[in-house]
């Protein structure tokens, strides 16, 4: 895909944004769960907190006691990473956890309990829990502040197992999302897909308008293409139709000067013949012209002509021309050959080049070609005399090969001009039968 595709643009500006916005969802997600085990594991020690406080009793010399320390085993594991603590009435009271050490109390808050964080007694971050909480004491009340705290390294244990289920899965999703949004894409363009194929039925001959059954956001843009072919086709038409008004306007003068010609011939030869000559040259000019307008104004007009059922006319009807009779015609062409371009050039262009073969021919005339898909290639072949390299290069600059012969000698320039507007070529070499060989070739995809 290239760097400057519509679709790869929207892909990756489309995979950014959905990456941004799953790497702050995770970011959320996580400072979300981070809340959520600080109120849950907070929730859990207030619980122990209160059952500690409704148990502690003073005995008779005034000492605090617990006659039944919670259940955990953490409690009575030094440094096990729960703990609680007990102070008042100037003692203090303490889980086995905690060992030599001592916990403090959390601040006072407008909020009870009283929720934070305490250091703890192996350099640990501890969250803590403290409830205050007034017993009676022998006609007195005894204030108690009740701590208990646990170690944050448990809670991160369950946070790094969140992250592990949490990453791969925003992984998962963002492919996810990516897969749907590259579809999406793909979904949202296709009708600049279909744009284009019918672009290239337009350019190809099949249909001389786009359609207009697209979307809203493409029908301008389809309506400003159809002004566009129409503009194209009326100028065109009226390029063609003056290159015929000229052609048709030099006839008569051509014909006066061949006249001229023809009555000066006794008085004056030499200039009847350069009149003549003259007027040949300027009839060729013309010819060449109606035929290079022609090829120009059928652009967009292309159709996929079959080969056979042309060169089978054209044949039929060169051999009813007093020396085609005596010609042996030889027509090999498979019914799959198809021309890219109009019926009607290709059958100026072999007329052309079948005529010329018809002039050269001693006996012998082949027309044969081979098609691979869309390419192939069509070769009329005759068994004359045949050209010479420096013959062949005269040609392509449209000059005649041998003025004895009738006719304008512009036919293999002008097949050659149709041929050439038609995607295709013509290559001319020397025939295994002794005369000439011209091949009018064209690659896959030329009618396009």
């Amino acid at each position: 895909m290239r760097s400057d595709s519509l679709r790869l643009r929207l892909g990756l500006a489309a995979a950014a944004l959905i990456a941004i916005a799953l790497a702050l969802a995770g970011i959320g997600l996580t400072v979300i769960l981070d809340r959520v085990l600080d109120a849950r594991t907070a929730d859990g020690l207030d619980r122990v907190a209160k059952l500690i406080a409704g148990q502690v009793a003073l005995g008779r010399n005034g000492a605090l006691a617990l006659p039944q320390e919670p259940p955990d085993p953490r409690f009575s594991t030094p440094y096990g990473g729960l703990y609680w603590q007990i102070e008042g009435g100037g003692q203090t009271l303490r889980s086995r956890s905690l060992w030599d050490r001592g916990l403090g109390t959390v601040p006072d808050t407008t909020a009870e309990p009283a929720v934070g964080d305490l250091d703890g007694p192996d350099g640990s971050r501890l969250i803590a829990v403290t409830r205050r909480v007034t017993i009676p004491a022998r006609g007195e009340s005894v204030a108690l502040a009740v701590t208990v705290a646990e170690d944050r390294r448990d809670l991160a244990h369950s946070r790094a197992t969140f992250l592990r289920l949490l990453v791969p899965s925003l992984v998962a999703l963002f492919a996810a999302l990516t897969l749907a949004m590259a579809l999406f894409v793909r979904r949202a363009l296709a009708p600049f897909r279909v744009l284009r194929a019918d672009l290239a039925a337009v350019h190809s001959g099949a249909r001389t308008r786009l359609p207009e059954k697209f979307p809203e956001e493409v029908r301008p843009l389809v309506a400003d293409l159809n002004r566009l072919l129409d503009a194209q086709e009326r100028d065109l038409e009226r390029a063609r139709t003056q290159a015929a008004d000229m052609a048709h306007g030099l006839k008569t003068p051509l014909a006066v000067l061949d006249a001229l010609a023809r009555r000066t011939e006794g008085a004056d030869p030499a200039l009847s013949e350069e009149i003549a000559e003259q007027a040949r040259a300027m009839a060729r000019q013309v010819e060449r012209t109606l035929a290079r307008a022609r090829a120009a104004s059928g652009g967009l007009r292309r159709r996929i002509s079959p080969t056979a059922p042309v060169a089978e006319r054209i044949v039929g009807a060169l051999k009813r021309l007093p020396d085609g009779e005596a010609l042996r015609w030889e027509i090999a062409l498979p019914d799959t050959l198809a021309f890219p371009g109009d019926e009607g050039d290709l059958t100026e262009i072999l007329g052309n080049l079948l005529d010329n073969a018809r002039k050269w021919a001693h006996r012998r005339i082949r027309v044969s070609g081979e098609s691979a898909g869309e390419a192939g290639h069509l070769t009329v072949e005759d068994d004359g005399p045949g050209m010479s390299a420096a013959a062949i290069a005269g040609i392509a600059r449209g000059r005649r090969w041998d003025e004895t012969r009738p006719g304008t000698g512009f036919g293999i320039a002008i097949a050659r001009d149709l041929a050439e507007a038609a995607g295709a070529g013509l290559r001319l070499d020397r025939s295994e039968l002794g005369g000439l060989r011209v091949t009018l070739h064209w690659p896959a995809g030329s009618a396009g």
